[in-house]
């Protein structure tokens, strides 16, 4: 199919105007009119995810992270980001970008069926679709009461993760819970306001996370990547589904940090 037309379907998902004014989605290297027939989905457009597009003769790149953020006045391979771009050009990979528009429309729920939650809502609302509010992460009671410490034992299942960062009493009893995928260090107001008694999010500093503790709210830190791998499988069986004709391959789970 033309990659105008694998454009559209991504957009029956996530459509590129529910993301945030600030983000860069979309398609941001590459042509409408290619002939895409193989997909390669990743978390983040790295040299490993491009390197292993290009060895499986990849036409089309789909990843959440968004390669180009901020302007760029030159592309040369003396910038990393030049050198990807450059990469993707050579070897004819059309590259897209869903990333807060996917939050919105795709990320939160993810997250919040993997943690069960009841009676869930945005926990920052962003817009609406159809008359219904939308947004960033969710809020909402966990199945049961539970100490923190069961709860983060949630979180690794539900995740697939070997550890969790953790601000609070482990023996304290949550069950209102909120959880935000990626970086959710901006959401803690919208957090505390929402009444939760745990935050489950990634990318949480040492400032943030004692406050919040101080504020009575536990903050559990399953990290970045940790919550957003999500995104890949997802995508992988939405294009089987909506686009059979393509081949799709995933990237390999890969934490992009180890802890020694």
């Amino acid at each position: 199919m033309k990659c105008k037309q694998l454009i559209r379907i991504l957009n029956q998902q996530a459509d590129e105007a529910y993301a945030c004014s600030w983000d860069n989605v979309g398609l941001l290297v590459g042509s409408t009119r290619q002939e895409i027939k193989k997909v390669y989905i990743a978390l983040d457009a790295t040299d490993e995810a491009i390197s292993e597009a290009i060895a499986a003769d990849a036409d089309f790149l789909l990843t959440h992270h968004p390669l180009i953020f901020q302007g760029m006045k030159r592309i040369t391979e003396e910038d990393f980001i030049g050198r990807r771009v450059t990469a993707l050009i050579r070897s004819g990979i059309s590259y897209y970008a869903m990333h807060t528009n996917f939050d919105v429309m795709g990320m939160a729920q993810l997250a919040c069926d993997r943690m069960h939650l009841q009676n869930a809502a945005p926990l920052e609302i962003t817009c609406e679709k159809d008359g219904q509010a939308q947004g960033i992460g969710r809020v909402g009671e966990l199945e049961k009461p539970m100490r923190l410490s069961e709860c983060c034992a949630l979180v690794k299942s539900a995740f697939g993760l070997e550890h969790v960062k953790v601000f609070g009493n482990m023996q304290d009893t949550v069950e209102r819970a909120a959880i935000c995928p990626g970086a959710g260090k901006s959401d803690v107001a919208h957090a505390l306001q929402a009444g939760a008694q745990v935050y489950i999010t990634g990318d949480i500093d040492h400032h943030t996370g004692i406050d919040a503790a101080a504020c009575k709210m536990a903050v559990i830190d399953a990290g970045h990547y940790g919550i957003e791998h999500i995104f890949i499988a997802y995508m992988a069986e939405y294009l089987k589904e909506h686009a059979p004709e393509l081949t799709v391959i995933r990237e390999s789970r890969r934490e992009p940090f180890q802890i020694v």
